[in-house]
């Protein structure tokens, strides 16, 4: 976003907007910073690191509240100020990250200030919350790799959640898991049979898979849950630890001490980035999505690998949806993905379509999610309403500013007619 304007001596400089803008940015958050955030001069925020059961205990991380918001307010104001009169260019979104960020830190240790929060709960809980964001921004990446636009991932994600909990009830949490994955993955036939087949505009149809399953699932659980409670009660599957690795310091219990569904997710996002840019069916997906012609004369069955892999995404989308059900609270409640599928596609976005990318996106986000949750055990004076906003306004603010020019595939939402 720049604009060409003259300088007195005849020539032409060009005026990065993008940059004054964020600069502006960050020196009002400076600003709020300084003046809003503001704690008594001896009060100290304490993050407790170690648990009571812990086998290596670690001393808790100690804050001088006051003086640290300063320091994160100079910070601000010379990043937003360095803007302003350098420009940023490749670094604009950079600055404004790290502005983000240090924003996000100084919150945490004004609304700790004179209080103790275990940071490794909240890091723990971080990572749990991103799972199904991760999984359907997984999803994501899969159809679009190949040149489909998937809106019904939050669709799926619901399907899942709905299989999940009431096969969980009839048949056990393994039983839920498998017919979890079995509904996206029909869910992801039913998208490719629609776009890729019968050629409907691929938003259309990811629209009305997502309204059908909200009004199917919605149906079902006010009538039918309602009533029979009992095949809405599944057994949501617990965390175990992992021998030894558990047992680290504040990354033990994050990375290490999980259930089922987190360590699927870190697999999962392995496995895609493995496949997607060091096989040669990854390379040939790809292909398809930059490509479809080309790849055709090269002897790549275009329809067929698009097809596998909307079905793929679909089956993703129904196992992060199970996630709601068998890996939380264990049943099912009306609409209760809160549009976490629309947040991975942001996600998806925020990291480029790169699965590794996606993931660290979906962390942001979970941290957002888990950082509201903290916040109202403290008693902070902020409304608990604009609290649980934070997750959404955590994925405008990293789409519009933090997004820059990413670029899709280049087929991306074209349909492939073989000549």
């Amino acid at each position: 976003m720049t604009d060409p304007r003259p300088n007195n001596d005849g020539t032409v400089r060009l005026v990065d907007w993008r940059a004054y803008v964020s600069g502006g940015v960050l020196i009002a958050l400076a600003l709020i910073v300084a003046l809003l955030l503001d704690t008594p001069w001896d009060a100290v925020s304490t993050f407790r690191i170690s648990r009571p059961r812990d086998v290596w205990a670690v001393g808790n991380l100690t804050v001088p509240s006051q003086w640290f918001n300063v320091v994160a307010s100079i910070l601000l104001a010379f990043l937003g100020t360095r803007l302003f009169l350098k420009g940023g260019g490749k670094w604009t979104a950079l600055a404004l990250g790290m502005g983000l960020l240090v924003l996000v830190i100084a919150f945490l240790v004004w609304a700790t200030a004179g209080k103790a929060i275990s940071l490794t709960g909240m890091l723990q809980a971080t990572l749990v919350r991103a799972v199904p964001i991760a999984l359907a921004a997984l999803g994501g990446i899969l159809c679009e790799r190949v040149g489909v636009i998937n809106i019904a991932i939050e669709g799926m994600l619901l399907a899942g959640a709905f299989t999940g909990a009431l096969f969980g009830s009839l048949m056990g949490g393994w039983a839920g898991i498998i017919c979890a994955v079995i509904t996206g993955g029909m869910f992801g036939l039913l998208l490719a049979a629609l776009v890729i087949t019968y050629r409907v505009d691929q938003i259309i149809a990811g629209v009305v898979i997502n309204l059908f399953v909200l009004g199917l699932t919605s149906y079902v659980s006010s009538q039918v849950f309602s009533e029979y409670r009992w095949l809405n009660k599944a057994s949501p599957f617990r965390s175990f630890k992992i021998p030894v690795l558990g047992d680290i310091p504040l990354v033990g219990p994050v990375f290490f001490n999980q259930n089922l569904f987190v360590y699927g997710a870190l697999i999962l996002v392995t496995l895609s980035t493995y496949y997607l840019f060091h096989t040669r069916h990854g390379l040939r997906a790809r292909a398809v999505g930059e490509h479809p012609r080309a790849a055709d004369t090269l002897g790549i069955n275009v329809i067929k690998t698009r097809y596998a892999h909307v079905i793929m995404a679909g089956m993703v989308a129904g196992f992060g949806g199970a996630w709601f059900t068998l890996g939380s609270v264990g049943r099912f409640d009306e609409n209760m993905t809160f549009g976490r599928g629309f947040i991975g596609l942001a996600a998806m976005i925020f990291g480029r379509w790169h699965p590794l990318g996606a993931l660290a996106a979906a962390l942001v986000f979970g941290f957002a999610d888990s950082l509201q949750q903290k916040l109202s055990i403290l008693n902070t004076p902020i409304p608990s309403e604009f609290l649980s906003m934070a997750p959404y306004i955590a994925t405008i603010v990293v789409v519009a500013g933090l997004v820059g020019k990413a670029r899709p595939p280049a087929a991306i939402g074209k349909p492939y007619v073989k000549e």
